[in-house]
């Protein structure tokens, strides 16, 4: 066996705007004349889809909305997220990105996003970045109904990527997810790939019970001893 993709978790992993989504669905909660509870944000969203997040707020609060209602929903937030992003001079991009990205395209490993971010706020900030042509998987929240730890995303990007590279045949533990949450370390898991917990957002020692490897930066993630060991597993 060997590693063949890594796929990366986009809000935590690669860009440091979780206070910003934070912001932007209280202030929505607040337009539906609703509040949200200190915490509450953090205990029911961090690795989860904005749509899982503000269904699951709503329902605690009593509101049961139709989807289309709630699509509205995300697009108002997304809108305003576009503004945020606006008023920012310098992205808050993680360290240790752009060489990591170096590395797997030196090793000829594809690279994707898996995220439940809407597509627009992704394309927004690899756009804005420059990066956009290293990432041409994207699976965003708007193309799965579900939502991590539920691993179809992952499993969707599998497929995915066999369809734009036939030769590839791809199975799901040649891949390597980057993930910073507990519901997306529980999605690619279950999807059948090891995972790198960043302790970007989690303490390292709270990650490092879940995830095959934990780092405390991306920068300090050793590509080479990774593919050692999934070379080891073959057979």
């Amino acid at each position: 066996m060997s590693l063949k993709a890594i796929l990366f978790d986009f809000n935590g992993v690669i860009i440091n705007d979780e206070s910003i989504h934070e912001q932007l669905i209280e202030q929505l909660l607040i337009e539906e004349n609703l509040t949200i509870k200190p915490g509450e944000y953090r205990k029911i969203c961090l690795g989860r889809s904005d749509r899982a997040c503000v269904k699951e707020l709503l329902a605690k609060r009593g509101r049961v909305v139709s989807e289309t209602y709630l699509t509205q929903l995300l697009n108002r937030k997304a809108e305003s997220y576009v503004r945020e992003i606006e008023k920012i001079t310098k992205l808050p991009l993680y360290p240790g990105l752009d060489d990591l990205i170096f590395q797997a395209r030196s090793r000829n490993l594809k690279i994707g996003i898996v995220s439940g971010a809407i597509r627009k706020e992704i394309d927004l900030i690899l756009n804005r970045a420059n990066l956009a042509e290293h990432f041409k998987l994207i699976v965003a929240g708007d193309d799965i109904t579900t939502s991590k730890p539920d691993p179809h995303g992952y499993l969707l990007a599998v497929k995915r990527l066999n369809q734009e590279y036939p030769d590839l045949n791809l199975l799901p533990e040649e891949c390597l997810a980057i993930e910073d949450t507990f519901a997306g370390i529980q999605a690619a898991k279950q999807a059948g790939m090891q995972v790198v917990g960043v302790a970007h957002t989690y303490p390292f020692h709270m990650l490092q019970r879940q995830a095959n490897w934990t780092i405390d930066y991306l920068s300090d993630l050793e590509l080479e001893r990774v593919q050692e060991v999934y070379e080891q597993k073959t057979g």
